[in-house]
């Protein structure tokens, strides 16, 4: 068992099975061994690769999408453009190298805000942005973002808030939490709290015992923070993450270690863990604050953004090989199968 493991079955020892949210939240960010504030988790050499790390060409797109939603706001003469767990900071960095090609002067009054909880990963993004060509700024909550209309991005990051479990059990749906077996190792039992009637989508009362459900209340009021500020500030956010445009219920907690699937309970604080994203809440959040919302498979929109434009300016006057790699690289991002189908776009907007 992981020092993680030891220190979560002291905890369950004492006070009992803890749910499925609050054990990805002591995975993920336990002060001393949580996967984000102890690991190096991005790239070949981590655990997962994410799309700005498979190639350059995800940032400059997201930057042709930051420049129109400039434009498209009115043109203000002070924006903040913001991104939303930005891990080793590649995505700013390939944004900002290509808005500076768009227009450097729109680079030069911007103020690019990157809010990250982890002072880890602030010290590895303060070293991937030295060489960029724009005013940085840091902040561990949205809340302390300048009041500036404001243009969100993010990539991956609502998978990493926790989310609770509920399966059902005859006619209740009791919470689904970790506990210990008879030897002291964590595992899965059913918790005394239930699942809201309000919570079921239809045809909950017909699905087999044993489904699972899916809630994540902290991605909503995550979620919420975002629209609050543009609804009051104006600006547009876009969003990229796996998950599912509609509700539904499913099992999609999952743990990732050295880019191979790990069990869930078997290396805590070693492992990233994640679940699928229920869009379709999200959107509803967005939408009770009086935004407007689109969602569509990430392959649509990089296609929308000129990602074939892309691939051809990039591959010309390049030898064989390179014009394989580039070519490689756009269908690992928005191929069938692989990212375009998985991953989502989430994009939000003041009403025209």
């Amino acid at each position: 068992m992981t020092r993680l493991g030891e220190k979560i079955a002291a905890l369950v020892a004492q006070a009992g099975p803890i749910g499925i949210a609050e054990y990805m939240a002591l995975c993920l960010f336990d002060p001393e061994h949580g996967y984000y504030t102890t690991r190096e988790p991005f790239g070949s050499g981590g655990d997962f690769t994410t799309a700005p790390e498979v190639s350059q060409m995800f940032g400059e797109l997201v930057a042709v999408w930051v420049y129109m939603a400039w434009q498209g706001a009115g043109s203000p003469p002070e924006v903040c453009v913001a991104e939303l767990g930005p891990g080793r900071g590649t995505l700013m960095k390939d944004m900002v190298r290509t808005l500076a090609q768009f227009d450097r002067a729109f680079v030069d009054r911007t103020r690019f805000a990157l809010v990250e909880a982890s002072p880890r990963l602030v010290e590895v993004q303060r070293a991937t942005l030295a060489p960029a060509p724009a005013r940085f700024e840091w902040h561990d909550r949205i809340d302390g973002l300048p009041d500036l209309p404001t243009l969100f991005v993010g990539n991956e990051i609502f998978d990493a808030i926790p989310a609770r479990q509920y399966v059902k059990h005859g006619a209740r749906w009791p919470e689904r939490c970790v506990g210990l077996d008879d030897h002291g190792r964590l595992r899965f039992v059913l918790g005394s709290g239930v699942a809201h009637a309000s919570l079921l989508p239809p045809g909950a009362d017909r699905v087999l015992d044993g489904t699972v459900l899916e809630h994540a209340p902290a991605r909503e009021a995550f979620m919420q923070a975002v629209a609050e500020r543009l609804a009051r500030f104006g600006g547009a956010a876009l969003f990229f993450d796996y998950g599912h445009l509609e509700p539904g219920f499913g099992d999609t907690l999952q743990a990732v270690r050295l880019h191979a699937p790990d069990g869930v309970l078997d290396h805590p604080g070693e492992a990233d863990l994640t679940s699928h994203v229920d869009f379709r809440s999200l959107a509803a959040v967005a939408e009770r604050c009086g935004l407007a919302v689109q969602t569509a498979p990430q392959r649509d929109v990089l296609f929308a953004l000129g990602l074939a434009e892309r691939v051809e300016a990039l591959s010309a006057g390049k030898s064989g090989a390179e014009r394989e790699r580039i070519t490689g690289e756009a269908e690992r991002l928005a191929g069938s199968g692989a990212m375009g189908d998985l991953f989502k776009a989430l994009l939000v907007t003041r009403p025209a």
